[in-house]
């Protein structure tokens, strides 16, 4: 399957990612997310999903799960600052 959004798409079948036209390297995980969230079609992703789906159901750290998000980022050309394109809540429970 292939998604596009942003200025960006993901060939899922292929396992390739560009931005602008031009392929990137992106590491199989934040591809897994990048898939994940471009499936979701704008929907809230939650933490346990996330886990659930790209790290099938393991423990990890919470900054294991950040470094992803920004590496996804900044495939996408993004910004923790900014997140014009993958925005981030906090869990109601945590703030």
């Amino acid at each position: 399957m292939k998604y596009h959004f942003a200025a960006c798409s993901l060939d899922t079948h292929r396992h390739v990612f560009e931005r602008d036209g031009q392929v990137l390297h992106v590491e199989p995980q934040v591809s897994d997310l990048l898939h994940l969230l471009a499936r979701s079609g704008g929907d809230l992703v939650t933490h346990d999903t996330l886990i659930a789906e790209v790290w099938d159901g393991l423990i990890v750290s919470d900054a294991t799960i950040s470094a992803r998000i920004n590496a996804a980022r900044k495939a996408v050309g993004d910004s923790g600052k900014a997140q014009r394109v993958i925005e981030t809540v906090p869990d109601a429970a945590s703030a």
